[in-house]
């Protein structure tokens, strides 16, 4: 039965919601796919719950054609098992954690390795029971701190995530390799643009790790590509190469100077080349000039902890680069109250002197990975208005270990030696790990091997983003005037649009439907009769169904008018011919 918009639980807007922030986000609204119930919770309405059930559908036909098998676990789950894990504790604030009314502790799924661990601990045994895929698509939730991206950065969402259970690790690799495949076919038939990148882990663990990101500008994540190789990866992957150590014979002896009011990297580079001009009569920059940034990490049991990070002066640390690297510890801002709390730090002029676990600070103090042996730095004397000059790393200081914290600039050299980095922004849709035995280990799954002793088997963990694919679709898709739906999530094959008010137009369009139907189509009709043409044809350009048919005023000349919503090309097709060019658009080889 055609989706009939005279009664179709549907009301488009022409005014921005106010907090939609991304075009994608506005347009779903405005359209009528979805609507805010709390921050970051999305009631579906019927026409963004078609376009939902669509990927789905998609996920599940390339899931169940790799082999894996569809389950369904609750999304209320009890404590044990995340505590088991230790997850009750690292998700931290993220987790929502409630009571039953006999005072258990009980939480809403972020995710679910803990219950596929048990499940398959609890039925299977022996080696011959594997290897098994298992996957479901179910709600999750997360108490994301600032929920402002609609569907792309949502307190409740539904994702795919499956599970693959080995007795080794060629098996692992094995079903990597099945579900990457598997991963590709569904992302090429979402039907937007995509990269594979090497990622962190974070909290999840493992070792393999790549991500599926949608690019677009609006991306919450950035990645980069090297010009002349295939490297890609998440800005928080990338490990950028210790140099190789230089020889620092030639440099002078370390010497603090007076650099009177020079708190900042500006300043101080100013400073410096006013009164301390180099020898070499090179004009100083900030990429001599070594910054150290504090961080307070607070950790998942609430224990705060004060972190010290070198980078070179011309860079920023990098907030993402930073929390994966200190996960699942969070990192926050190192404040006035926690500089009077360690009274060797001079706010403005710190330097390596006093920073290290053994060192008057007593902080732990990591460098940049960019930061190689023998460099010289100028650098804070840990002493109101002044500054070391010619500090070599190696002679005259050192620190606690390296850091990947420094932020990622366009034409950094690419890690794996072929060209140099670009930066692009990018949706996460997908992320696959090599998860091992680490949720295996924590809750005892082992299984007995060909010799009748018991191993532990070793994880798989692939999830995919279902509900935000809409968004991403619809980001990647959209145009200046609506959504623009690739044909196979589309909510409906064809969009109607009677215009005028003779009778005769309506009867026509009725009889178009119905041979459409007929066929097998799906059909969005615009049946209402006291609606202006205008408003049905803004409609239909928000709405996005990418086959648009018009039946009106070219009935005199016995026509249809057929347009194609993304490219905007319009042709007249005759009435008689209409239900067979029609089919043959939208099912390419079929005929009406």
């Amino acid at each position: 039965m055609a989706l009939r918009m005279s009664t179709l639980f549907l009301r488009t807007l022409r005014e921005d919601p106010a907090d939609a922030e991304l075009p994608g986000h506005k347009l779903l609204v405005r359209a009528g796919y979805i609507r805010r119930a709390a921050p970051g919770i999305y009631s579906w309405l019927p026409l963004g719950l078609r376009v939902l059930r669509n990927v789905e559908a998609i996920v599940r036909e390339e899931m169940d054609a790799m082999g894996a098998q569809e389950l369904s676990f609750p999304a209320l789950l009890p404590r044990e098992p995340y505590e088991a894990t230790n997850r009750w504790e690292e998700y931290g604030p993220n987790l929502f954690r409630l009571q039953d009314r006999k005072g258990n502790d009980m939480l809403l799924g972020p995710t679910h390795e803990e219950m596929f661990t048990l499940t398959v601990k609890d039925l299977f045994s022996s080696y011959k029971d594997l290897p098994v895929s298992l996957y479901q698509i179910q709600t999750k939730y997360r108490d994301e701190a600032r929920p402002r991206a609609g569907l792309l950065r949502g307190r409740e969402f539904i994702m795919k995530d499956s599970y693959s259970f080995d007795v080794d690790d060629e098996g692992l690799a094995a079903a990597y390799q099945r579900h990457r495949d598997a991963y590709v076919r569904i992302f090429d038939r979402l039907g937007f643009d995509y990269v594979i990148v090497h990622a962190d882990s974070g909290a999840m663990g493992g070792s393999a790790s790549e991500e599926f990101l949608a690019i677009s500008p609006h991306g919450e994540d950035t990645f980069v590509r090297s010009t002349t190789g295939e490297y890609a990866a998440n800005v928080e992957a990338v490990h950028v190469p210790t140099p190789a150590p230089v020889d620092a014979s030639g440099v002078p002896a370390a010497q603090v100077l007076d650099t009177p009011d020079t708190p900042t990297i500006e300043t101080l580079v100013a400073s410096a080349n006013a009164n301390h001009p180099r020898e070499d009569g090179r004009a100083w920059t900030a990429a001599d000039t070594l910054k150290n940034v504090l961080v307070m990490l607070t950790h998942p049991d609430g224990t705060r902890e004060p972190l010290a990070i070198g980078v070179p002066g011309d860079r920023e640390v990098d907030a993402k680069r930073l929390e994966a690297q200190v996960s699942p510890a969070e990192p926050g801002a190192f404040e006035d109250k926690d500089f009077a709390a360690y009274p060797a730090l001079a706010k403005g002029y710190i330097g390596p002197g006093v920073l290290g676990e053994d060192k008057p600070s007593g902080i732990k103090y990591l460098l940049d990975a960019s930061i190689g042996e023998g460099t010289a730095w100028v650098t804070g004397a840990d002493e109101h208005g002044k500054h070391v000059f010619n500090l070599v790393h190696g002679r005259d200081f050192t620190a606690d270990g390296v850091i990947h914290a420094a932020d990622i600039r366009e034409g950094d050299p690419s890690p794996d030696g072929n060209g140099t980095l670009t930066l692009a922004r990018g949706i996460e849709m997908g992320h696959i790990f090599q998860l091992g035995r680490k949720y295996a280990d924590a809750l005892g799954l082992q299984v007995l091997d060909p010799n009748g002793k018991l191993v532990t088997v070793t994880m798989g963990s692939y999830g995919i983003g279902v509900s935000r694919a809409v968004a991403a679709v619809a980001e990647g898709t959209l145009d200046e005037i609506g959504l623009c739906w690739p044909r196979e999530i589309s909510p409906a094959d064809v969009h109607v649009v009677a215009t005028g008010k003779d009778q005769a137009v309506f009867d026509h369009a009725d009889g178009l439907v119905a041979e459409l139907e007929a066929q097998g189509l799906t059909v969005l009709y615009d049946d209402r009769p006291k609606v202006s043409p205008g408003v049905k044809f803004k409609d239909a350009e928000l709405v996005g169904v990418p086959t648009i048919v018009v039946v009106g005023k070219g009935l005199e000349q016995g026509t249809v008018e057929v347009k194609d919503r993304r490219t905007g090309e319009r042709r007249e097709v005759p009435v008689a011919d209409a239900a067979r060019e029609i089919v043959a658009e939208v099912r390419p080889g079929a005929s009406a």
